[in-house]
């Protein structure tokens, strides 16, 4: 039992052992064949819909789920158990495309977006990065123009998740570079029924494989001003609320990263013999999984802390990258260990350890790297103690 049990509501451990089960009998199958090929599960899309996957905290009027933000951590986590690829697609949907339409959207564009969106038929992605500006999203350069009563987008996203499936795209674009940041405005964008809107290339990554990853070119596209989200400025505003939300995901994908890895670990060690001992009798692997078991329960905790305070309306940012930052690094650790618990067995496909492994770095990587976090947290220490 982990010690999150304690403070889990009986209709949380229900989700948990629900998404658990669907992971096992319909994400697992497939799991070898998404890495492997680079495929994303179109088949488990409508399966993800009826489970309320695809619309975790979202009011059953606008077809989600209606649960909080632990359940989501919850289902992520299980998700990440068996296949990180299926996790981040759920992820990246939820928190980075449904969850700023939701927040900040009118309520024409919340009855246009959220139900088919919540019910699988829509796909959406989030697009900030764009190739030369990385971690410093305030310098935007896609610009948005003003064109009568609309809008002319030009410019190119970049490492967009779920970017060459994605029907709608929450994206944010530069309308007044003299105002910095507070001269970028967020806009919904139909991807596939846009003109001026083109797919680049797929990206061949070392991990996540099965969740598609590419940039987004905008070619002289017209936007009537109703796809418009939020206010004229208020772009990074929902950017950053936006990302806040995100990390809580990306932890929970970090923890179940960990604890897949771990699993196969702990097993193997009890499968393995080397002289004459099983691996786990021998002091240095028992270290090891200690280690690895520590770094996983309060990962899991740090993420706990966080949905739970958003869940209760209070300030969760230093939380929430306190938990991406501790739980991603704690992924690549854990399942390095893994792999070198296994030894030669660990290096090769045959075993899931090495999968864990490239799935896991790039939880160092997106939704701000853990340089980034580190910058969070220091800045939210400083208004709690200094200020």
């Amino acid at each position: 039992m982990s010690s999150i049990d304690l403070l889990m509501t009986e209709e949380e451990k229900l989700v948990r052992e629900s998404a658990r089960a669907f992971a096992v009998d319909k994400v697992l199958p497939l799991a070898i064949k998404i890495d492997r090929d680079h495929y994303f599960p179109t088949e488990l899309v409508p399966e993800l819909a009826t489970m309320g996957f695809l619309g975790v905290a979202i009011p059953s009027e606008y077809g989600g789920s209606e649960l909080n933000y632990v359940s989501y951590s919850l289902i992520i986590e299980e998700l990440a158990r068996v296949c990180a690829s299926t996790s981040v697609i759920v992820s990246a949907h939820n928190s980075l495309a449904l969850s700023p339409i939701y927040y900040f959207a009118n309520e024409e564009q919340k009855s246009k977006y959220l139900k088919k969106m919540t019910a699988g038929e829509w796909i959406g992605c989030f697009a900030l990065s764009e190739p030369g500006t990385g971690s410093d999203a305030a310098r935007q350069t896609c610009t948005a123009k003003k064109s009568g009563d609309g809008w002319v987008l030009n410019g190119v996203k970049n490492w967009i998740t779920n970017a060459p499936v994605s029907d709608v795209c929450v994206l944010f674009a530069m309308t007044d570079t003299a105002k910095g940041h507070k001269g970028i405005t967020a806009f919904i964008v139909d991807l596939k029924k846009t003109k001026g809107v083109s797919i680049g290339k797929l990206e061949d990554k070392l991990g996540i494989c099965g969740s598609p990853t590419a940039s987004i070119i905008l070619e002289d596209v017209q936007l009537d001003d109703s796809a418009r989200l939020g206010e004229v400025g208020d772009g990074f505003k929902i950017a950053m609320s936006t990302l806040d939300g995100g990390r809580i995901g990306i932890a929970a994908q970090s923890v179940g990263i960990a604890q897949g890895a771990f699993d196969e670990a702990i097993n193997y060690t009890g499968q393995r013999k080397t002289f004459d001992k099983f691996l786990h009798e021998h002091q240095t692997i028992q270290n090891y999984l200690s280690d690895m078991s520590t770094g996983i329960e309060a990962s899991r905790l740090l993420t706990y802390v966080a949905a739970r305070k958003k869940d209760s309306k209070q300030s969760y940012t230093k939380e929430a990258a306190q938990a991406k930052l501790f739980a991603s690094e704690t992924a690549m650790s854990v399942t390095h260990r893994a792999v070198q618990i296994h030894g030669g067995y660990g290096y090769v496909k045959d075993f899931k350890v090495e999968r864990f492994m490239r799935d896991a770095k790039i939880t160092e990587i997106y939704e701000g790297t853990s340089e980034i976090q580190r910058i969070v947290i220091a800045s939210q220490l400083v208004k709690e103690y200094l200020n």
